[in-house]
């Protein structure tokens, strides 16, 4: 039997009534200030995301043995990788060179250092470990020059490193996010064995190009024509088959060139060291791995999607997260396709890469690797890492004939 609210609520003590007003009020105010701190924090995710960043310290430098040449470092899953690394530090050096670990426990690692500390050398503590290794484009000792490209952001620096002899076969090296050119120098040598000029370049907000009006990354969605700018220029030097190497982020801007640019027919193909295809997956896993709760991935990703939220995601325009994402648009696709990722990445996982090679195994390749981690394939496993480039662009005829027969 249905009974009427007035007739249902007669009994009701003034103190009663009052006690579930003030209730609904508390449960109110509990309800708008969590909404109000999961939009907070979903904004600072967000802003973080697009916000170029400096080098931010991983490890610690526990112990520094100047006589025997070796270094202690707190542990953790690249501090232990077999390989050679680079470290950056504060003190009398900035940046060392790492070689293979030495010795391990539960918390610490020791390496041998292939960058000499003198007995007057003082490191500070923290640091970074990084993949980098080589740091300046001197210390590959080969011929290169600084050239300006001019591109819609501005002048972007970089190094354009000759082939011994004059070819058209050309690769234009892309690095990632938070990082800079120094990151590609790894790669110039194999490909200059191969007869192949190289082109470092660098784009917008990196630290090294102009900045754009925002400031922010768009995560391929704009940086790409900073890189087509590069492509233009390799043309006048002489470039008729390119070849574009990204790394990390590096490898989603060399995707949007090759899906956007009018330029793209001078492209021959793709080399793709830790790529992100997908950036969704990307940060839905990293937010994982900062035990975010689903609610904040879900808002920082649609306010960074959403034209309401720019003014406090600081991008200028809403990031095109349906744009970015290769393995939907793998039909559009037209250049071969070479992928370099470890399983273990830690940063960018491997699922969209292995989701692009069976949406187009016509033309996507992908070597997997294991422990090498993020960006560290060639110092996890130079050799293989190498020979896996070496033997694709063999494949796809870009070498000259001499690098050919030579090989």
């Amino acid at each position: 039997m249905l009974v009427p609210r007035r007739a249902a609520t007669r009994g009701a003590t003034p103190q009663f009534i009052a006690g579930v007003r003030a209730a609904l009020t508390v449960l109110s105010a509990a309800f708008i200030a969590v909404l109000a701190a999961l939009t907070f924090t979903s904004v600072r995710v967000a802003r973080k995301v697009v916000t170029p960043a400096g080098r931010i310290p991983d490890t610690r430098i526990l112990a520094l043995d100047t006589a025997a040449q070796t270094i202690t470092l707190s542990r953790n899953p690249d501090s232990r990788l077999p390989g050679r690394y680079g470290l950056f530090t504060t003190g009398s050096e900035q940046y060392v060179k790492l070689g293979s670990v030495l010795a391990e426990d539960a918390t610490t690692v020791k390496r041998k250092l292939l960058t000499h500390i003198g007995t007057d050398s003082h490191l500070a503590q923290d640091a970074a470990f990084s993949g980098w290794y080589f740091a300046r484009p001197e210390e590959l000792h080969l011929p290169f020059t600084s050239p300006l490209i001019g591109s819609p952001s501005g002048p972007c620096p970089a190094w354009l490193f000759p082939a011994a002899v004059d070819t058209d076969v050309w690769v234009i090296q892309v690095h990632g996010r938070g990082t800079t050119r120094s990151e590609c120098l790894r790669a110039v040598p194999v490909f200059h064995e191969l007869g192949i000029t190289s082109l470092v370049v660098s784009y917008r907000n990196d630290g090294e190009a102009p900045r754009s009006r925002a400031g922010t990354y768009a995560l391929g969605a704009t940086e790409w024509r900073d890189i087509e700018a590069a492509l233009v220029f390799a043309r006048r030097g002489g470039a008729r088959r390119v070849i574009i190497m990204g790394w990390s982020m590096g490898g989603a801007i060399a995707l949007q060139l090759v899906l956007n640019s009018p330029h793209r027919d001078l492209v021959a193909g793709l080399v793709l060291d830790s790529p992100v295809v997908d950036w969704r997956v990307v940060l839905t896993y990293q937010a994982k791995q900062l035990h975010l709760p689903s609610p904040v991935t879900g808002l920082a990703l649609g306010a960074l999607g959403a034209d309401w939220a720019t003014a406090v995601t600081g991008t200028g325009a809403p990031i095109p997260f349906d744009r970015l994402d290769v393995v939907a648009r793998a039909a559009e696709l037209q250049h071969p396709i070479l992928i370099l990722h470890s399983d273990d990445d830690g940063f960018v996982p491997s699922d969209a890469s292995h989701e692009l090679l069976l949406a187009r195994p016509d033309l996507v390749e992908l070597e997997v690797f294991e422990i090498a981690r993020h960006t560290k394939l060639w110092n996890y496993d130079q050799e293989r890492w190498s020979d896996s480039i070496r033997s694709w662009v063999l494949r796809q005829g870009l070498t000259p004939a001499r690098a050919t027969a030579d090989s």
